[in-house]
This record gives C-alpha cells, sequence and structure tokens, in this order.
C-alpha cells in the first residue's frame, strides 16, 4: 500500500515521517532523493544546466540557494525543473517500495496536490500546523529572510484546500500529541490495508 505524506513547508512532515521510520514504517522523503538524483544523474545534471545554467551546480555539489531562488521567483521555470527531477523521483520511488516488505509505505513529499497526484497513492496523511509556527521553524532551519519565506509560503496552496483531500490530518504543534497521532493513523494503516 502507498501513502502519501505531504504538508505546507515548516508544517513538520520531515518529522513525522521520521516518526513512522521509528515505528518500522519504510519513508522514502522525495526532496531528498530528489538532491541525490540531481547530483548523481548524469541526464539531470544536463538536463538542469540546460534550463538554470552552470551556477546551478557548484563543483559537482547542488548550488541550491541559486536554484531556490531562480524557482521561487519564476514559476514556469519551477514547473521546468519539476518536469526534470519528478519522474525520476518516481521512478526511483517505485523502485525502492517493491523491494519494500511492510504492510505499507510512505512517500514524504510536497506537492501531491498542486501536481493532482493524489490517484498514485492509497491514502494520504496531511500534515498541518499553524503559520507562525510554520514562519518560526523555517527561519530556524534556513538561512532566509523572512518576506523570502513569507513568499514560498504563499505560492503552497492553503491546508483548508488540501484537508478535505486527505485521508487523515496531523496537526503538528505539540511533539507528544504528534507521537499519539502518527500511532493512531499507523494502527488505521494497518487495519486498512489487512495486516
Amino acid at each position: 500500500m502507498i501513502v502519501g505524506l505531504t504538508g505546507g513547508i515548516g508544517s513538520g512532515k520531515t518529522m513525522v515521517g521520521k516518526i513512522f521510520k521509528d515505528i518500522g514504517v519504510p519513508v522514502y522523503n522525495s526532496d531528498k532523493e530528489a538532491k541525490r538524483l540531481m547530483k548523481s544523474s548524469k541526464k539531470i545534471r544536463k538536463a538542469v544546466r540546460e534550463l538554470l545554467g552552470d551556477d546551478a551546480y557548484a563543483g559537482k555539489e547542488l548550488n541550491r540557494a541559486f536554484i531556490a531562488n531562480r524557482v521561487f521567483q519564476d514559476k514556469s521555470l519551477l514547473h521546468k525543473l519539476n518536469t526534470i527531477v519528478h519522474p525520476a523521483v518516481r521512478e526511483d520511488f517505485t523502485s525502492w517500495a517493491k523491494k519494500q516488505e511492510s504492510a505499507y509505505v510512505i512517500q514524504e513529499t510536497a506537492i501531491i496536490f498542486e501536481n493532482s497526484m493524489q490517484s498514485f497513492y492509497d491514502r494520504i496523511i496531511l500534515v498541518t500546523a499553524p503559520e507562525e509556527i510554520r514562519l518560526k521553524r523555517i527561519l530556524a532551519r534556513d538561512d532566509g529572510s523572512k518576506s523570502k519565506v513569507l513568499d514560498r509560503m504563499q505560492n503552497q496552496r492553503k491546508d483548508s484546500e488540501n484537508i478535505p483531500l486527505s485521508d487523515f490530518v496531523i496537526d503538528n504543534v505539540e511533539l507528544d500529541q504528534t507521537y499519539l497521532k502518527v500511532l493512531e493513523v499507523n494502527k488505521d494503516l494497518l487495519e486498512y490495508s489487512g495486516r
């Protein structure tokens, strides 16, 4: 069974994914794997350079600040970058999922609804948190200005649009409550999968 784990920037989906991982559920972090593929795949490197220029890489490393700066200011560039990276991530995820032996696997990915990918998943978990908490988390995690972070948040769909499309919602504010909710969702998913 394929479960999507999604949520806006700063909602804490990676932390929720880590809790699932800690209780034994295989979790594929799309963002992390996309970065790996953007570094390791010659085909992707070539396409990214053609799209964004040689500054997209600093030697063999991704120039993440440069890329983020370019694509978050230009939605058409972001869309073109996604058409390069997403098919490779989907293929990598599918291959990874086939090797897992659990009742279900989770793909952590930020843009299920933005890309109308709901039909790919048997169930979808949405991680939410109030905007001010998300903002604090992002500013503590990344080097960026408040205005740039708010721009990125504005580019994403609102939780209110995504909640009706999700099977489970985990409000990630208090860690102990989040942990209990993950255990509850895991129990439901195991029941749903018939295990």
